[in-house]
């Protein structure tokens, strides 16, 4: 973790060191005076504006998930079951949402551990089977929050953000004509840092899924039905439609489990459907590199052989306590 945030702060630096000596490069070219000032300037200006620009374009993750927000009245047992976790994780009690959607969504947001929004979907609520693997998910996400693990996210997310901003914005603008000199490498830089970054935190990403599990064990004490919960969930996760996956993919990094298809949609073409698509086995092979890239979750099957793992230790331990 310790690496990956001194990494990401490196890639921040070279962010504000490359948009500046682009500038400055156009600047100096075009022989204007005092262009390192200028630079300097021209650089805060622009990392302020599309700061402010993608900060204004963040939505409130209720409304992505499409959740709606419930009461103890109106979710007395799941109310209880949140609560109860929440103290044994010395957290607040976070806002419930519940969502009406089949895709088996599990996460927890909020900057602040104050201020945290549980949002579960129905279909989550329909694969599990049982209080106690509830309160094993519950407990998962809720690690997040005691770990501050959004702040944390944020906080090394902030190059990516910004050099994914700067490029969109480059990419909209239309004939730009002697503008070129300036948007063309700008874009190098933002796609430089936006692939670099983004790779990065994806393992940070990983590290914080793992560790939110170990918590999670801790507090339910019971390993192997945290790996049943996400036995279940990663199989009616296969099972969904790639088009309801496609609709949900805004909260994937979030949820427990990625709400991505493991293959790419093959859709034939021609006019009667047996045209493969055009280098087929390339974009096959580029998709599957660009999710082992930027996976925002270890595999399944790696997780749940890492609570096995924990499983085997609590035997060890009991049985050495037992012994006289």
């Amino acid at each position: 973790m310790t690496v990956t945030i001194v990494g990401m702060a490196a890639v921040t630096v070279g962010f504000l060191c490359g948009v500046w000596a682009v500038l400055y490069g156009v600047l100096s070219f075009l022989d204007v005076s005092a262009a390192s000032s200028f630079a300097g300037g021209l650089t805060a200006l622009t990392v302020v504006t599309i700061g402010y620009l993608e900060y204004k374009q963040i939505d409130t993750i209720e409304r992505l998930a499409d959740a709606n927000r419930v009461d103890e009245e109106a979710e007395p047992e799941l109310y209880e079951l949140v609560t109860r976790v929440a103290a044994q994780l010395d957290v607040p009690v976070p806002t419930i949402a519940l969502s009406d959607r089949q895709t088996p969504e599990a996460l927890a947001v909020g900057f602040r551990p104050d201020n945290v929004h549980l949002v579960l979907s129905r279909g989550t609520l329909d694969t599990i089977d049982g209080r106690a693997e509830l309160e094993a998910v519950v407990a998962h996400e809720l690690a997040h929050v005691k770990n501050r693990d959004a702040m944390v996210m944020t906080a090394v997310s902030l190059p990516v953000i910004l050099a994914r901003g700067l490029g969109t914005r480059l990419a909209d603008i239309e004939n730009p004509g002697g503008a070129a000199i300036l948007i063309v490498p700008l874009g190098f830089v933002s796609t430089l840092i936006w692939g670099t970054g983004k790779a990065m935190t994806a393992r940070l990403s990983r590290a914080r899924e793992q560790a939110a599990d170990r918590a999670a064990v801790a507090v339910t004490g019971s390993p192997s039905v945290l790996a049943t919960a996400l036995t279940k969930l990663d199989r009616s996760i296969s099972g969904t439609p790639n088009r309801d996956l496609r609709e949900v993919s805004g909260v994937s990094s979030l949820s427990i489990l990625p709400l991505e298809p493991a293959e790419l949609e093959k859709v034939m073409l021609g006019p009667d459907g047996n045209r493969e698509p055009s280098y087929w086995w390339l974009r096959q092979r580029l998709y599957r590199f660009e999710r082992w890239l930027f996976r925002t979750h270890p595999p399944t099957d790696e997780r749940i052989d890492q609570l096995a793992a924990y499983e085997r230790q609590q035997d060890r331990r009991s049985s050495a306590q037992q012994q006289p």
